[in-house]
C-alpha cells in the first residue's frame, strides 16, 4: 500500500465553478419567476454528478514500476503505470515529486496509451546527497476534468545516493589496523591466503580447494574457508552533527554532503568484507555497531538518511567516552567535520587519547558561500581571499592533532584516497 492513504471522491475546481454558476441561475430564476434559467442550470448541476456516477466507485488499483538510475550527478527516473481492467490509462494523471536537494534538467515527460502510462524525469544532484524519491502520485480524472480519485499501488519509495566516484574503489585499500572478532584467536593452520580466519558462504569464483566440504555437508549449503589476508582493517565513521556559527542553512548542506560521503565510504569497505561502524555525535552519540554484509549496509544507510543536526552541542569528551564504550580501540577512525569554528576540531585529541587513530575529512564551506554571495568585483576577491586564509589556518591547526583533508571539490575525493593508500605521508597537497 502506498504511504499516502486513499482519499474519497474529490471535486475539481471546474466542478465547483459549474455548481456555483448553476446555483446562481436557480436563484435568479426564483427571483424573476422565469423558468428559463432553471433549464440552463440543470446541465451545469448534473454534469459533476454524472461524472461521479460514470467513474469508478472506489479508488482504482494500479501496477506501478519505477526505477531510479543515472551515474555521477545524473538522476534518471523511469516508470510505467498500468491500471486495473476497465480503467482507461489515458484518464490517469501522474505527478512525480522532486526532492528539494535535486535540480531539474527537463520537465516531466509522459506517454499515454489505452493500457499504460510511461513517465520519465531527468534530474541532477548539484552536490553529493542522500535523498528519497517518493512514490509518484497517480490519480484518476474524468475526461472533462470534473472529479478525481486517488489510486492504490504497492510501489515503495527509492533511496538515491550520489557521492564521489573515487569512493567506489577505496575499499580495496588495506587499512593498517585490524581488530579481532570477540573471542577470536589466531590459528596455527595456514592456508593458501594466510592464516585461517573463519567460514563464510561460498562464492561462484571460489576454487574447489577453498571449499570446506565437511562444513558444507553439515550445513547443507556450500561454505568456504576465509583467511586473514583476505580481510582488511575495521573502519569507524564518525559524523560531527553539532551546529556551527556558519548558520543553519549552510550547516544542513554541509551535513548532507558528509552523509553522502560516509555512505559511499561504508559501501566501498563493506564490499570487501570489512567491518564498518558508524557514530553520529550531536548532543549524544548514536551508533551502528561494527558489522559487515548487506544488512549492515542497510543499517548504515537508514541511520545516515535519518541523521539530523543537533541543536544542542555536546562536549567532545562525552563523544570520546561513548565511542570507547561501543567500539574497541585501534580502529581506523574517519571524522567528518566542517571545522566551521575553532571549537569544532575538539573531537580529535579526545579520540586519540583513547587509542583511536583519526583522519579528519572536512568539507569546505567556501564553495557554498561563494556561490550564494552577492558581492562582486574587488569586494568578492577580498572576501574570498580572507575566507581562504581563515580556512587554511583552521586546517593547519587541525593538522597538529591528526591528518586533515580539506575537501573543496565535492565531486572528487582523490586527495583523501591518496592519503588512505599512503597513510604515512604527513601532509597532503
Amino acid at each position: 500500500m502506498s504511504e499516502r492513504q486513499s482519499r474519497s471522491l474529490q471535486w475539481r475546481p471546474l466542478s465547483v465553478t459549474l455548481i456555483g454558476v448553476g446555483a446562481v441561475l436557480v436563484f435568479s430564476a426564483a427571483l424573476t419567476r422565469d423558468p428559463v434559467p432553471i433549464f440552463l442550470a440543470l446541465p451545469l448541476l448534473l454534469a459533476p454528478v454524472a461524472a461521479g456516477v460514470v467513474g469508478p466507485r472506489h479508488s482504482p488499483t494500479v501496477r506501478m514500476q519505477f526505477t531510479v538510475g543515472g551515474a555521477a550527478a545524473d538522476v534518471e527516473v523511469r516508470g510505467v503505470v498500468a491500471p486495473e481492467p476497465g480503467i482507461d490509462a489515458r484518464d490517469l494523471e501522474v505527478e512525480v515529486e522532486r526532492p528539494s536537494s535535486l535540480g531539474e534538467r527537463s520537465p516531466l515527460g509522459i506517454e499515454r496509451s489505452g493500457t499504460e502510462v510511461r513517465f520519465r524525469a531527468d534530474w541532477f544532484a548539484p552536490e553529493p546527497v542522500i535523498t528519497v524519491v517518493g512514490v509518484p502520485q497517480v490519480v484518476w480524472r474524468d475526461p472533462m476534468g470534473l472529479i478525481e480519485r486517488d489510486t492504490r499501488s504497492t510501489a515503495q519509495p527509492i533511496v538515491v545516493s550520489r557521492y564521489p566516484p573515487e569512493l567506489l574503489r577505496i575499499g580495496a585499500v588495506r587499512l593498517e589496523r585490524t581488530t579481532a572478532l570477540p573471542g577470536e584467536t589466531r590459528s596455527r593452520r595456514v592456508g593458501e591466503s594466510g592464516e585461517f580466519h573463519g567460514i563464510r558462504v561460498a562464492r561462484p569464483d571460489d576454487p574447489p580447494r577453498q571449499i570446506n566440504w565437511r562444513a558444507s555437508a553439515r550445513a547443507g549449503v556450500p561454505l568456504a574457508n576465509e583467511y586473514d589476508l583476505e580481510k582488511t582493517g575495521d573502519l569507524l565513521l564518525l559524523l560531527d552533527a553539532r551546529t556551527t556559527p556558519l548558520g543553519a542553512a549552510l550547516d544542513e548542506r554541509l551535513f548532507s554532503i558528509v552523509r553522502a560521503a560516509a555512505l559511499g565510504l561504508s559501501d566501498s569497505f563493506l564490499r570487501v568484507k570489512a567491518r564498518v561502524g558508524l557514530g553520529i555525535f550531536g548532543e549524544f552519540l548514536e551508533v551502528v555497531p561494527l558489522s559487515t554484509g548487506r544488512t549492515q549496509r542497510v543499517r548504515i544507510e537508514r541511520a545516515l538518511r535519518q541523521a539530523r543536526l543537533s541543536p544542542v552541542v555536546g562536549p567532545a569528551e562525552r563523544c570520546a567516552v561513548s565511542v570507547r564504550r561501543h567500539f574497541p580501540p585501534g580502529l581506523t577512525t574517519v571524522v567528518f567535520s566542517s571545522l566551521g569554528d575553532e571549537s569544532s576540531s575538539d573531537l580529535t585529541p579526545y579520540l586519540r587519547r583513547r587509542g583511536y587513530p583519526v583522519v579528519v575529512l572536512s568539507p569546505s564551506p567556501l564553495p557554498l558561500i561563494t556561490a550564494d554571495s552577492t558581492l562582486s568585483g574587488v569586494d568578492e576577491q577580498l572576501a574570498r581571499r580572507i575566507g581562504n586564509l581563515v580556512r587554511r589556518d583552521r586546517i593547519a591547526r587541525a593538522w597538529q592533532e591528526a591528518p586533515t583533508i580539506d575537501w573543496s571539490d565535492y565531486w572528487s575525493l582523490g586527495t583523501f584516497v591518496d592519503f588512505v593508500r599512503r597513510p604515512r605521508v604527513r601532509r597532503v597537497g
